[in-house]
């Protein structure tokens, strides 16, 4: 451990965070630290945040039922997706993390056990392909890589092949869902050699080469990851950590148990499928085995074989002497809608795209692109799949060809009218990185098809081909409601297409085409003439496969790099799988209506995505053979894969530490219990799917009270209540957590809530070590410390959309949590602080103000809204201690004593779950509290009083409308213009109440009544109201002070009958004093005003008259006071 924590100050050393915020001058942020290594020190002696289901001796086994025990000794448990341990924490983790952390700290507060767990992922390809290629670099260059050479950089002048449109870019099917990413081009490094990537890194090079053994990753970075978030005041229990895969024999007990039941219950399956595929590792590459194109899934296609009839002349003396006299060529297309294969017309090519001719057979061959053969290669085309190639030389075309070199060669096409066949043409939008390089032309049906055709006719010359080819009559093959029955005609005339270069057009059409074809097309002929598309197209490409006019054919539907840094294609290959999706309609129904009712899913978004996905994922490779896990226990030639060993962790955080003391399981737990006691009939009784028995007592070796004890823990602590993952997790490891809890557990134990979020931005901007925008969790808190990143983390935002930490936000709150230490270290022992009762204007405005974001904080917590949480809790509630300060200094009368008590007590509370260390510092040190703030429970404290609150908004709307009107006036000033008075000169204020409303607002009084249901007012129905009644600019101020009252919570008839729920004349006269001393003025003058408006009476003067008042007097309602300010000799 000493070890790995000094290596943790040269992971990445800091050209990743060049360009963040420097900061100057440290001191109080190190005073701080020094405060939150304290308390960190003493929460880790104190094990405060180990939690433990309530004991036998609490509670007898068997005598409540778990959802009563539950009850009565309520319980927190949440998760985030333990971390891939390949490397170190940055603020995007630490994110996530928070949620779960600010979570646990107010669930500490509700009196709740709290149980807040962390294991370590190292499942998967990552370490292993990282090990192997350090352990490749250590033979090419040596123990230090001392054989190294710097090798000049290069530059491809022409720049590479462009990448597969992944599903983002172009909907080829929309029919299938789709799940944009945006993390896969943010991991991508570019550094040449594994040993350069950790030099990087920060790892001192005579210390990489121990990399290469996979065992060294597993011990290196997991103790630098507890240190982290052991340095941001995390309230993690330890206890139950672990690693994935056989390095932990018992969590390798508990994956071979979990594989077992899932096919017991035939949820896992052996069969022949389509899946993506690393040649170079030679296993299937899934989503986490990727640094490119996670969420890339196979794309089927229908495989055409147009059969050559006659060559192009170049072509013919191409392959002279190469095929076979009597072999048959195929121009193979891959298309998305065999449907419409009736009106094919021609057939396209790219004229500057080399194609190859692949030898399939003695007598067959197909003219397609490299890299679709290449993919073609692992679908039994060219190889068997046990002896799939490893590298593309394996794959050599017979002859290479030009597009423009094949124009003009006849083929047949399969199921056209044009039986005589169809020519080869030339199109220049085919991409060589898409499908086959080979596209059949449809012209009735497809907009680009048609644009080319028409094209082609007119310039026949320029494009060197017969006229004729181009102009073979287009069929009408499907009908269609919208755009009749040659689709593409009517759209590329209605939308002007004038060229097929007019792209942006052409998508938007080929878009409407489909969606409409599709959707409400009717087949006009062929077999299943009559019949709606939609159930015509898989019956037209059962007939042309059963034929042998075509071949089912996949391919990635975006670009994929395996971790070994392999381009990945299609294979279709025997595997084991989850059954997930329309093959088991009863369990995906079971998660459908799970998400849809009892789920809790914190944002609308988040529910919509998994009920998308669950529509549209389908069976999942389960099983690879290269990389670090578990092996398949019927099948030890597999292991189970990095998405299907993480579904149910979260059960074994519950018995862990009872079964180990280190992460490893080399140290037994609380309990003697070896990993090979921990047999499936085990964990079969722990997680309640059956009961104890004298059998399983016999075959086991563990104590009853033992098994019991462990069954306890899981019953108590399961449900899971919360998960927090990013939502780039909802496609693949968030489905299957709700899937694979859905099959094993009872219903009671399904997860009660899954809380997804967007990825952080750092500083407005996306965080990238190659810009200078990055920032570690272990730099932050150096940083900052721990409760200014805190800070930061729950300002940075709570939604599905991306966040943001802003390094200004962790600065300013160094001096925040910096100069509030202070303060109250100083004035906890003013002896000038005002004794006796409080019961002042001012102290109730306070006390009330108090009360009232201590609710508002709660109902923000629990909303798991932290932002706003942070605002009422610190923002908000620093704010009422300032004006407090101010209003009473300003009355001469001082702040009273027992409220800044209150004030001190309050807000360490209130700060607790989102910074602690100040609070503990502030409750045990600045207060003299005996114990830990951590285990204090949330205030109780009175309901707000709605003449208080009432009279606190119009303090503050009041004194701001008469400050901001003087800084107004010397504004003028400064600008020559002429004012009213002049601000710097001797003057005067006098303040203007009424204490009737003007007549004309009856109207609008009843307008509202009859508007407001009780608890809202639709604006929508009440504007057009206002409006008939021809005093929009007068009428809808007053309509809105009136709805802001009743949305405050005033009593309804109060706000009708027009009377204010405070004194408004002798909160003006509290208010006198301190607006004296804002403003500057000699005098104050608080006039309550006659009807009419042309008199009044001075409320401080004895009551003196005072007439005449200036026009502005009349202006003032209740509750609106007017002002007038003069200069005064």
């Amino acid at each position: 451990m000493a070890t790995n924590t000094a290596n943790h100050d040269a992971i990445d050393p800091g050209n990743g965070s060049k360009n963040t915020l420097k900061l100057e001058n440290t001191e109080k942020r190190d005073t701080l630290i020094a405060i939150e290594k304290r308390y960190q020190a003493k929460w880790q002696k104190s094990k405060i945040f180990q939690a433990t289901a309530p004991s036998a001796s609490e509670v007898p086994i068997g005598s409540i039922t778990p959802d009563e025990l539950r009850q009565k000794y309520p319980k927190y448990f949440g998760i985030f997706a333990y971390p891939y341990t390949n490397g170190t924490l940055h603020v995007g983790h630490s994110f996530t993390v928070s949620k779960v952390e600010f979570t646990a700290g107010f669930s500490r507060m509700q009196g709740k056990r709290v149980l807040f767990p962390l294991g370590f992922h190292l499942t998967g390809m990552p370490i292993k392909a990282c090990a192997d290629k350090l352990a490749e670099d250590v033979r090419k260059f040596g123990k230090n890589f001392e054989h190294y050479v710097e090798e000049e950089p290069s530059h491809d002048r022409h720049g590479g092949s462009p990448a597969a449109p992944t599903q983002a870019q172009t909907k080829d099917d929309i029919t299938k869902f789709t799940s944009s990413k945006s993390k896969a081009a943010a991991k991508t490094v570019k550094l040449k050699y594994q040993f350069q990537i950790m030099l990087a890194l920060g790892i001192p090079r005579e210390e990489i080469y121990k990399f290469a053994d996979t065992a060294h990753w597993l011990q290196f970075f997991p103790p630098l990851l507890k240190q982290d978030l052991n340095d941001i005041g995390a309230r993690i229990d330890w206890r139950r950590s672990f690693v994935t895969t056989d390095a932990n024999p018992y969590y390798d007990a508990f994956v071979r148990w979990q594989m077992h039941r899932l096919k017991e219950l035939d949820k896992i399956q052996y069969g022949i499928r389509y899946t993506v595929y690393s040649p170079k590792d030679g296993q299937p590459c899934m989503d986490h085995d990727r640094t490119e194109g996670e969420g890339v899934a196979p794309q089927d296609y229908t495989a055409l074989k147009l059969r050559v009839k006659k060559w192009a002349p170049k072509a013919a003396e191409l392959i002279r002497g190469k095929i076979p006299e009597r072999a048959n060529v195929y121009f193979v297309p891959a298309t998305l809608r065999p449907e419409t294969m009736y009106g094919q017309t021609c057939c396209f090519v790219g004229p500057k795209i080399m194609y190859g001719i692949f030898k399939v057979s003695e007598n067959e061959y197909y003219v397609v692109t490299k890299r679709a053969a290449w993919n073609m290669a692992f679908q039994g085309t060219f190889f068997k799949s046990d002896s799939f190639p490893r590298n593309a030389k394996e794959l050599s075309a017979v002859v290479d060809v030009s597009g423009s070199s094949v124009v003009g060669t006849l083929v047949t096409a399969p199921l056209s009218i044009h039986t005589q066949g169809v020519r080869i043409l030339p199109m220049d939008s085919v991409l060589p990185t898409k499908g086959t390089g080979v596209v059949t032309s449809v012209p009735s049906d497809s907009p680009d098809d048609y644009a080319t055709v028409r094209d082609l006719a007119k310039k026949a010359e320029y494009y060197n081909i017969e006229k004729e080819w181009a102009e073979l009559e287009i069929p009408e093959i499907i009908q269609t409601p919208a755009y009749g029955n040659l689709t593409a005609k009517f759209l590329v005339e209605n939308m002007k297409i004038n060229s097929p270069k007019d792209a942006k057009q052409l998508a938007e059409a080929k878009d409407l085409a489909y969606k409409e074809g599709y959707y409400k097309g009717i087949m006009l002929m062929g077999d299943f003439k009559g019949e709606k598309v939609e159930a015509a197209k898989p019956k037209v490409k059962e007939a042309l496969i059963k034929s042998g006019e075509a071949f089912e054919y996949a391919e990635p539907n975006g670009h994929v790099v395996s971790r070994s840094g392999d381009d990945c294609v299609v294979a279709y290959l025997g595997q084991w799988f989850l059954n997930y999706g329309e093959n088991d309609p009863e369990w995906r129904q079971q998660v459908l209506d799970y998400v849809g009712s009892d789920m809790k899913s914190y944002a609308m978004e988040t529910k919509n995505q998994f009920e998308k996905n669950l529509e549209w994922l389908n069976r999942w490779a389960c099983a690879r053979t290269y990389g670090l896990g578990s092996k398949l226990p019927w099948d030890p030639k597999f292991l189970v894969e990095s998405l299907s060993d993480s579904t149910i962790y979260m059960a074994y955080y519950t018995i862990a530490h009872f079964l180990h003391s280190d992460i490893f399981g080399s140290q037994p737990g609380l309990f003697d219990i070896k990993a090979d006691q921990m047999i499936d009939e085990v964990w079969d009784y722990v997680f309640c799917r059956r009961e104890i028995d004298d059998d399983l007592l016999r075959q086991s070796g563990i104590k009853k009270a033992d098994l019991e004890s462990m069954r306890r823990e899981f019953e108590y602590w399961y449900p899971l209540d919360m998960s927090v993952s990013g939502k780039d997790l909802i496609p693949n490891h968030l489905t299957f957590f709700l899937y694979i809890h859905v099959a094993l557990f009872p219903r009671e134990y399904w997860p009660k809530g899954v809380r997804a979020n967007g990825h952080l931005l750092l500083n407005g901007e996306k965080m990238s070590k190659s810009t200078g925008n990055f920032l570690t969790l272990n730099d932050a808190v150096k940083k900052y410390g721990a409760d200014a990143s805190r800070i930061a983390l729950a300002d940075a935002g709570d939604g599905v959309e991306d966040a943001n930490f802003e390094e200004s936000v962790a600065n300013s709150s160094i001096l925040r949590l910096f100069t509030l230490k202070e303060w109250s270290e100083e004035v906890v022992k003013d002896e000038a602080l005002r004794k006796g009762k409080a019961d002042t204007f001012w102290d109730d405005l306070f006390e009330n103000e108090m009360n009232v974001l201590v609710h508002e904080a709660k109902k923000h917590y629990e909303d798991t809204d932290y932002k706003l949480a942070l605002k009422s809790a610190l923002y908000d509630f620093t704010s009422s201690r300032d004006f407090y300060r101010e209003a009473t200094s300003a009355a001469g009368i001082g702040m009273h004593h027992d409220l800044v008590i209150r004030y001190l007590e309050l807000q360490a509370l209130l700060l607790t779950p989102i910074a602690p260390h100040w609070a503990d510092y502030i409750w045990q040190e600045v207060l003299g509290k005996p114990s830990t703030i951590q285990n204090e429970v949330w205030p109780t404290v009175p309901g707000a009083k709605t003449a208080l609150s009432a009279a606190r908004e119009y303090v503050r709307s009041t004194s701001s409308n008469i400050t901001s009107a003087e800084a107004a006036q010397q504004k003028k000033k400064d600008k020559g213009k002429n004012i009213a008075f002049d601000p710097k000169l001797p003057k005067k204020l006098s303040i203007f109440a009424a204490a009737k409303y003007p007549a004309w607002q009856e109207k609008y009084i009843d307008l509202v009544r009859d508007a407001f249901d009780g608890t809202t007012l639709d604006d929508k129905d009440l504007n057009p109201k206002i409006a008939k009644m021809g005093e929009m600019k007068k009428a809808m101020p007053f309509v809105q002070g009136l709805k802001k009252r009743l949305m405050g919570g005033e009593d309804a008839q109060t706000v009708f009958d027009r009377k204010l729920a405070f004194d408004e004349l002798q909160t003006l006269k509290e208010m006198a004093a301190g607006l004296k001393r804002t403003t500057g003025c000699h005098s104050v003058d608080i006039v309550a005003v006659d009807e009419g408006g042309k008199s009044g009476r001075l409320i401080l003067e004895g009551q003196a008259k005072r007439e005449p008042l200036p026009p502005v007097a009349d202006s003032a309602v209740p509750g609106n006071p007017s002002f007038y300010f003069e200069n005064v000799a």
